[in-house]
């Protein structure tokens, strides 16, 4: 090889200056600049002029008693007494209701509230007009009965019972007389002593919860 051509070869394989790398990297930088300049050159919106209202429902239940309701105390029960006591329900004005069930807490459980035989038993009634505390369904209502009669206590610690499963109506008022009974049975108190298993001479505690849910959701446009 000669000189001429070594010297040649050589000019071929020098890096590039430094001058040109610097010229390279700012044409790219434009181009990329010019690029991304072309998507975010236009943008438009769009929005209503009159706010639109959206609020959330109350779903609301409330007790009143109608007379001593629930409050007053039931004592020296016989088997066969029937204690009735008279409460209201008003449905809150804001949203309807459905599926009314009734579960009962004893919060010093006996033989009165977990014996399904011998133990205490509710039947409830609505009257379409008003409950007198003497029994009678007045201003022209008719009586309902919502909860199957001589239903134990113990079934309703355990399983809410339902009284209304359709829809209850905002604004409206369920009138409910709770007649609660100890059952026919046989016991016999020997020299004093009563027998074993006894429903005698226990008490309970007795909390009476009512609840529902929510009317169905729906869809709607306009």
């Amino acid at each position: 090889m000669s000189a001429t051509t070594a010297r040649h070869t050589a000019r071929r394989v020098n890096p590039p200056a430094p001058i040109l790398l610097a010229a390279c990297a700012v044409a790219a930088a434009g181009l990329a600049l010019t690029g991304g300049g072309v998507y975010a050159a236009l943008n438009a919106t769009a929005a209503n002029t009159t706010a639109q209202n959206a609020s959330s429902g109350t779903l609301s239940l409330t007790m009143a008693a109608n007379g001593v309701g629930f409050g007053h105390v039931v004592s020296n029960l016989v088997p066969g007494d029937v204690i009735n006591r008279y409460v209201n329900l008003s449905q809150g004005a804001s949203l309807d209701g459905r599926a009314l069930t009734l579960s009962v807490a004893d919060a010093t459980p006996t033989k009165l509230t977990t014996d399904a035989t011998k133990g205490l038993r509710v039947t409830v009634t609505q009257c379409s007009g008003t409950w007198t505390t003497a029994g009678a369904c007045t201003g022209g209502g008719a009586t309902t009965t919502v909860l199957a009669t001589s239903v134990p206590l113990s079934t309703l610690a355990t399983t809410p019972a339902t009284l209304v499963a359709g829809t209850i109506a905002a604004g409206s008022a369920l009138n409910l007389q709770v007649s609660l009974t100890l059952p026919d049975q046989n016991e016999t108190t020997t020299n004093g002593t009563v027998p074993v298993g006894t429903i005698q001479g226990l008490t309970a505690a007795l909390t009476w919860t009512f609840t529902e849910s929510q009317r169905t959701a729906t869809t709607t446009g306009s």
